[in-house]
């Protein structure tokens, strides 16, 4: 691979040439922007960084020089408007290609940084800046984003500065001018604004089933963690062009939009588009001649409904995927049709890829594959013991000798909550799976009820919170059943107040105003209406029970 690979790891492999280990070599300094990014933009300027493109036809190469430029310009930009070294820092910016500059820029001033999903709403703003003291956005002018989080800002005191990209508002810093008319020549921090590999560098809030989003941070070291994501997973390599599909709002665009892919040496392509489409994805594939890709298998649904022989996929040499339970026939219909076996791998906002499917392993369509050499991972029964192969248990990691390159620090101002999880030098993933004779995982759901849809991951708490303020429900619940596209879907079970009637009316009501008053995916695609919901002793919803009973009523898309 390229000079910053043989840098920073050394790799083992067994007989069989499989990498069994890897082992990082860190300063106790070490910062992506200056390590990676500088360093290719001084000694291979040239080399494509980034090919962006979106739905409007527009397009632009950034090569390693030009990331270099541009994230010197902004982070002078930052600092001169008072960002510094701790501070919490929102990025809004889909898939907009200033979310890179900007990612860049404040780890070169050592901010943490928050990506975030264009999709909230007001009071997802106001609990996210309050929960992370966050002093400053940068935001997309698309859609109603910019006027959310004006209307968030009169409840978040923290938030001071606000960075609005591709266009104007009134009381907006114009981000994308600021950036232009300033110095190219940014000096790196020293003394105590240098940053650490302890230090919190990125963070995600990311939702479980009972309280409101977790907020995940990173520290320096983390970008390490993905080397086996984009070299041993993703089969990148230096003069090719990789594609994940994903909203730089989620954990997986740094997986695959950025940290492993550069560490490597290899370029990154970026769709820029508001609405997915299959038959346009695989045209970027076929215009842009992408080596290799990776979705959630929900993309590949989309994907084998086309006519694949319509296109021209002869440069794609790997695919892999992760987010959501694989199923097999998706897999056996895109071999097929492509002969590209499908790599999956399992991972979580806390980690980077822990089990998978990597270069040289014979995949299992269904199995997320075998323990990542960077992790050491078993399944534990309900009595806390490592559980046979053929039985299922949760997926637990252990820190004994450290947390490895890529795991997370902690749950940010929530030490009970990260002991909770982490304890006894295992780090407990509350997700479920089963082992077998070969070593191979196999996936089976959350112990605490996540959901996972088309990609996105759903917390039921959030959807009841914003159900039980409508003056029509009385109790409700919310579960995910399968669906043959998304994998899951929302489901709502609903106790009615007095003086309601359920209708088709009021389930599309219902659902309208979940859309209005949190992110529209999470709207609850199916309703039913019940007297009463299951409840164990202690008076807790039992969810699998309401996973189990038949759907009264469903609307369409």
């Amino acid at each position: 691979m390229g000079l910053l690979y043989e840098k920073f790891v050394n790799e083992v492999f067994d007989k069989n040439g499989l990498l069994t280990k890897l082992e990082p070599r860190l300063t106790e300094d070490f910062n992506f922007a200056y390590d990676v990014v500088d360093v290719l933009g001084t000694e291979k300027p040239g080399k494509t960084a980034m090919m962006w493109c979106n739905d409007k036809g527009q397009e632009r190469r950034f090569t390693f020089a030009d990331m270099k430029l541009l994230s010197d310009k902004t982070a002078n930009v930052l600092r001169d408007a008072g960002i510094k070294k701790g501070d919490a820092v929102m990025l809004v910016l889909k898939r907009h290609w200033q979310f890179w500059s900007a990612m860049m820029a404040l780890c070169k001033i050592g901010a943490l940084v928050i990506p975030a999903t264009h999709l909230l709403t007001e009071h997802d703003y106001v609990y996210r800046f309050n929960a992370a003291s966050v002093k400053a956005v940068i935001a997309t002018s698309d859609h109603d984003t910019a006027e959310s989080i004006d209307r968030a800002e009169k409840e978040a005191p923290s938030l001071k500065l606000k960075f609005i990209v591709n266009g104007k508002r009134p009381g907006w810093n114009n981000f994308d001018s600021l950036v232009d008319a300033a110095s190219d020549v940014f000096v790196k921090p020293t003394g105590d604004a240098m940053t650490k590999n302890g230090d919190k560098m990125l963070m995600y809030f990311t939702s479980g089933t009972s309280g409101l989003p977790k907020m995940v941070w990173h520290d320096f070291t983390y970008p390490i963690g993905h080397i086996i994501t984009a070299r041993y997973w993703h089969n990148v390599v230096p003069d090719g062009l990789h594609f994940t599909v994903a909203d730089t709002g989620w954990g997986k665009a740094v997986w695959g939009k950025l940290y492993g892919q550069w560490l490597c040496e290899a370029g990154v392509f970026t769709y820029d588009f508001d609405k997915f489409s299959g038959h346009d994805v695989l045209h970027m594939i076929e215009k842009y001649r992408i080596t290799t890709f990776c979705a959630p298998p929900t993309i590949y649904r989309f994907f084998i409904q086309e006519d694949l022989s319509k296109f021209d996929l002869s440069s794609l040499t790997y695919a892999t995927t992760a987010g959501e339970a694989l199923n097999p026939e998706v897999y056996n219909v895109f071999y097929r049709a492509t002969g590209l076996k499908l790599m999956e791998g399992f991972g979580q906002t806390e980690t980077t890829l822990s089990v998978c499917t990597l270069v040289g392993m014979q995949p299992k369509p269904g199995s997320m594959g075998k323990p990542s050499p960077g992790y050491t991972v078993r399944i534990f029964d309900e009595t806390g013991k490592e559980a046979p192969a053929g039985v299922a248990g949760e997926i637990v990691i252990g820190t004994e000798k450290g947390k490895p390159a890529g795991m997370f620090g902690g749950y940010y101002r929530d030490k009970a909550r990260t002991d909770s999880v982490w304890h006894d030098n295992w780090y407990h993933t509350g997700d479920v799976a089963w082992c077998d004779e070969d070593g191979y995982f196999w996936y089976v759901g959350r112990t605490d009820d996540l959901i996972k849809s088309s990609g996105y991951r759903i917390g039921p708490f959030e959807i009841e919170s914003v159900l039980m303020e409508h003056p029509a429900v009385a109790e409700c619940a919310i579960t995910g059943v399968p669906d043959p596209v998304r994998g899951q879907v929302v489901k709502a079970t609903i106790i009615l107040a007095k003086g309601f009637t359920g209708s088709d009316a009021l389930v599309k009501e219902l659902q309208v105003y979940v859309k209005k008053n949190t992110a529209p995916y999470k709207y609850p695609r199916i309703i039913e209406f019940v007297d009463e919901l299951p409840k164990t002793i202690s008076g807790k919803i039992r969810r699998v029970e309401l996973r189990g009973e038949k759907n009264r009523s469903t609307t369409p898309d």
